[in-house]
């Protein structure tokens, strides 16, 4: 029988003492896929929890083929305090500590039980995300290398977003995130990017909820045919993040999805006082993905996301 269940996930590990993740469960009419819903990995990507709750209060169970369990807020500490990236309780960023640790910290044993609880279960995931306060950056869907790439490569182009990402392991700048984990364990998954600077943004919304949707009609879980991926669509074969090598003013002289040429000047790191300590050059073409957006930069901070090895794909 189809319905709505909503509940709130608790944990009884120590380190975990007080979280609470609200829950819904919607069961549709029909046997079909179990995929899993999530956003506020960080919590202050406020355009991509929006549209999971937006989704799911909207959402006729009759509708559902199969079943849907979504959490649009799964690190409510980073929430309600407003830290961008990283949780507060550890100064860890929850996105690199998959599938977690139950003998780690607060972040690790985190990571641990929302993949026990959430993505393990499921038969694929959809992890919402967008740029944090100090980010901007291009829509954007990542899927990961794996063995079921040819699974989860099809979601992340029918989120319908200009550039889809593939994740070579070993050579990403980053590690630990749900979309790997997941594919380790062979769960096709799709982390999309919409959204930034911290903002919630009416657009950014409806561009993940109609994602969503045309997701699930993949899938076969919604009625009628998934709309056609935008065009132009590009796949991006490699992820650049560039970095700054001294402490300074960011004062960058692109924005998030411009194209630019190997050589291209990106922006420059400055003293306090106004004089250029570096300048920033791209190291190959590509399109500018993310970018921090506050001047302020530590040394070896990431300035921007480079998305390089452009194949148009329709």
């Amino acid at each position: 029988m189809s319905g709505v269940e909503r509940r709130t996930l608790r944990f009884d590990d120590p380190a975990l003492e007080g979280v609470e993740i609200p829950l819904v469960e919607v069961q549709g009419g029909e046997a079909g896929p179990h995929v899993a819903l999530i956003a506020g990995v960080h919590g202050c990507e406020y355009s991509s929890i929006q549209a999971v709750r937006r989704f799911v209060r909207e959402l006729d169970p009759a509708r559902l083929r199969g079943r849907l369990t979504a959490a649009a807020i799964v690190n409510p500490a980073s929430f309600w305090q407003r830290t961008p990236f990283v949780s507060p309780a550890d100064g860890q960023n929850l996105n690199r500590c998959f599938p977690g640790d139950p003998a780690g910290g607060y972040s690790d044993v985190l990571a641990h039980r929302l993949f026990d609880a959430l993505i393990r279960p499921a038969d694929a995931l959809l992890d919402l995300h967008g740029g944090d306060m100090v980010e901007a950056l291009e829509p954007f869907a990542l899927f990961d290398a794996s063995p079921v790439e040819d699974r989860a490569r099809p979601l992340a182009e029918a989120f319908g977003l200009p550039y889809v990402t593939r994740v070579e392991r070993g050579s990403s700048p980053v590690a630990g995130t749900t979309s790997a984990a997941a594919a380790e364990a062979g769960i096709p998954a799709v982390i999309a990017e919409v959204g930034g600077r911290g903002l919630l943004e009416e657009e950014a919304v409806a561009t993940h909820v109609a994602g969503i949707e045309n997701v699930l009609r993949t899938l076969g879980m919604l009625p009628g045919a998934p709309a056609p991926p935008p065009r132009p669509q590009h796949l991006v074969e490699r992820f650049v993040w560039l970095r700054s090598q001294h402490a300074g003013w960011w004062q960058p002289a692109v924005r998030a999805g411009d194209r630019v040429a190997a050589g291209d000047r990106l922006g420059d790191v400055e003293d306090l006082f106004g004089e250029r300590l570096e300048r920033v050059d791209a190291p190959e073409d590509g399109v500018v993905l993310f970018i921090t957006s506050s001047p302020a930069m530590a040394a070896d901070g990431l300035l921007l996301g480079l998305g390089a090895g452009l194949e148009q794909i329709r």
